[in-house]
C-alpha cells in the first residue's frame, strides 16, 4: 500500500484493512481518501464495485472521536441491502477501533429495537426514509455530525428520495464535510452538490470495459468455516492439472497452502511478503508442473501468465469486480475450456449479484458434488487409469501374486479388487452443508434475466419496485411531517 497513505492512516485502520486484503488501493480510493482526510468536500463519479465504501469509510472512521458517544457520521444509501453491506464492511475496517459503533438503519426493521440500538452510535448507514423517520422521532440528533456521505446518489434520486436527501442535508446545524458518490451526474445531482457542498473537488474514475472471458462460472454457497473442505471437494471432483486459488489475504494463502499440503496436494502459496527469489521459484515449479496448485493474492498474481490453467477457485470473493474478471481470465486461454468456482457464504451473495450486474454475465449457482458422487468419480478415474495397462506382458506375474493372495485369504477376485480400490481412493468424506443464511435477502426472483442489458434493466426495476413498497411508508411519513408542521429548513449549510 502507498507509503504516504500509511503515514496518514490510523495504525488500527491499517491493521484491519491489511487483514481484509487491501494490498493496493483502487483508483477511487487512491484519489478520495487523501482529499477526505484533508477535510475537503468531494464528488466521486464511479461505478459500483470500485471500492467506494472503503474510499469514504476509511476517512470517516478516522475522524470519529470514540470518546464522544454521539452521532458523528451519516451515510445514506438507496436500499436496505446496500446499507447492510456498507455497514458490515465499515465494521470490519473499524475492528480494532474500540469504542466506535456503526449501525445500519432501514425500513422493515422493528423501530423499537432500532431506537435502542442507536444509543452511543457514532456512525449510521441508512436509507433516507428511515433516517427521516428517526429525525421526526428525535431519536437521531445531528448536532455533532461532521461528515455526511451520499452513496449511489443517482439511484436514490431515481427512487424518489431527493426531498429526503435535501431535508437531511439541510438539517445538519454545524460545519461539516460532504462526500457524494454517483455513477452518473444528472442535473438534480449537480443541483444538490451546488447547494450543499463548498468548493467540492470532482473525482472521476473512468469505468473499464469488463469483458468476461468464455469461462464456465459457478458459485457454491458454503459456510465460512466449511470453505477449506469445499475447496478440497472441488479439487477431488474435477482434479484439474493446473489450478489457481485466490484468497484476499496473505494469511489465508499461507493457511490454505498448509491445509492442502496435509491432504497430499502439491500446493504452494504466492504473496507479497515473499522475496522475489521465492516468488520466482514458486512460479517456476507451477509452470513446469512440479506443483499443480498455486494459491495467491491478487497483487502477487499479476505476473502469472500460464496458458494451461484449467480451473480458478475464488476462495474469497475479491473486493473489486475488476479483480474477479482478472482472476477468471487466467483460465480458458488459447481456445481451451476453462472453469471458475467461487465460494460464497450467505452474507456475501450480494457480491455475486454485483458481478453479474456490472459484467453483464451469469454466475450459475450449483451445489457442491456430494460425497458419494466424489467417491464414484475417484473410483472411475482410478479404474480407467489402471485398465490402460491391460494386455501388457508382465501382468502374468501380477496374476500369480493375486491368485496366491486369494488362496491365502480365501476370497474371490471381486472381494480382493474391492479392498484394493478402497485402499487407493480412501473413505467417503462428510457432506458439506449449504449456507442459506441470507438467501431470502439477496436471492433472485423467478423469471429474472441475469445477463445482457435487459437483465440489468429488470433488476433495476425490481429494486425500485421493492423500494416503492417501502417508499409508500416513507411517503406516508412525509405526509405526516407536513400535517404535523415539523420545521425542516432547506438552508444551505455554513462553512
Amino acid at each position: 500500500m502507498d507509503s504516504l497513505l500509511e503515514n496518514l492512516l490510523d495504525k488500527r485502520i491499517m491493521r484491519a484493512i491489511e487483514e481484509m486484503g487491501f494490498e493496493k488501493l483502487s483508483p477511487i480510493q487512491e484519489q478520495a481518501i487523501p482529499r477526505l482526510l484533508e477535510g475537503k468536500d468531494i464528488i466521486g463519479q464511479a461505478q459500483t464495485g470500485t471500492g467506494k465504501t472503503a474510499a469514504f469509510g476509511i476517512p470517516a472512521l478516522q475522524k470519529i472521536d470514540p470518546g464522544l458517544k454521539k452521532l458523528q457520521t451519516v451515510i445514506l444509501c438507496p436500499t436496505r441491502e446496500l446499507a447492510i453491506q456498507a455497514a458490515e464492511e465499515l465494521r470490519k475496517i473499524a475492528r480494532y477501533m474500540h469504542g466506535v459503533k456503526v449501525l445500519p438503519i432501514y425500513g422493515g426493521q422493528e423501530i423499537g429495537k432500532q431506537i435502542a440500538a442507536l444509543r452511543g452510535v457514532q456512525m449510521i448507514v441508512g436509507t433516507p426514509g428511515r433516517v427521516m423517520d428517526h429525525m421526526r422521532r428525535r431519536t437521531i440528533k445531528l448536532d455533532h455530525v461532521n461528515m455526511v456521505v451520499l452513496d449511489e446518489a443517482d439511484e436514490m434520486l431515481n427512487m424518489g428520495f431527493r426531498e429526503d436527501m435535501e431535508l437531511i442535508l439541510g438539517q445538519i446545524p454545524q460545519e461539516h464535510q460532504t462526500a457524494l458518490f454517483s455513477a452518473t451526474m444528472p442535473k438534480p445531482i449537480l443541483d444538490i452538490t451546488n447547494r450543499f457542498q463548498k468548493d467540492a473537488e470532482m473525482i472521476r474514475v473512468t469505468p473499464k470495459e469488463l469483458t468476461i472471458p468464455l469461462v464456465s462460472q459457478r458459485y457454491y454457497k458454503v459456510r465460512s468455516q466449511d470453505k477449506d473442505a469445499a475447496c478440497i471437494r472441488i479439487l477431488e471432483y474435477y482434479q484439474p492439472k493446473l489450478c489457481l486459488i485466490f484468497c484476499n489475504t496473505k494469511r489465508k494463502v499461507d493457511e490454505l497452502s498448509e491445509v492442502l499440503k496435509r491432504q497430499g496436494y502439491q500446493a504452494e502459496g504466492l504473496h507479497g511478503d515473499m522475496s522475489q527469489y521465492q516468488r520466482d521459484a514458486v512460479m517456476g515449479r507451477f509452470r513446469n508442473g512440479s506443483s499443480n496448485i498455486l494459491i495467491a493474492t491478487d497483487v502477487a498474481a499479476r505476473g502469472i501468465d500460464v496458458d494451461d490453467v484449467e480451473a480458478v477457485i475464488n476462495y474469497d470473493i475479491p473486493q473489486d469486480v475488476e479483480y474477479y474478471v482478472h482472476r477468471i481470465g487466467r483460465t480458458g486461454r488459447a481456445g481451451r475450456t476453462g472453469r471458475s468456482f467461487t465460494l460464497v457464504s450467505g452474507r456475501e451473495l450480494h457480491k455475486i449479484r454485483e458481478i453479474e450486474r456490472v459484467c453483464r454475465t451469469t454466475v450459475e449457482e450449483k451445489k457442491l458434488p456430494g460425497a458419494a458422487k466424489v467417491l464414484k468419480r475417484k473410483a472411475d478415474r482410478y479404474l480407467d487409469q489402471v485398465w490402460e495397462l491391460h494386455g501388457q506382458e508382465d501382468l502374468e506375474l501380477m496374476e500369480k501374486y493375486l491368485l496366491r493372495k486369494m488362496e491365502e485369504a480365501e476370497c474371490d477376485a471381486l472381494e480382493l479388487a474391492s479392498v484394493m480400490l478402497k485402499h487407493q481412493i480412501g473413505e467417503m468424506s462428510q457432506e458439506i452443508a449449504v449456507d442459506d443464511s441470507d438467501s431470502r435477502r439477496f436471492g433472485r426472483r423467478k423469471g429474472r434475466s441475469r445477463s445482457g442489458a435487459g437483465g440489468i434493466g429488470k433488476r433495476s426495476e425490481e429494486r425500485r419496485g421493492e423500494e416503492r413498497r417501502t417508499g409508500r411508508r416513507d411517503n406516508g411519513r412525509r405526509d405526516s411531517r407536513r400535517r404535523e408542521g415539523i420545521g425542516f429548513s432547506f438552508s444551505k449549510r455554513k462553512k
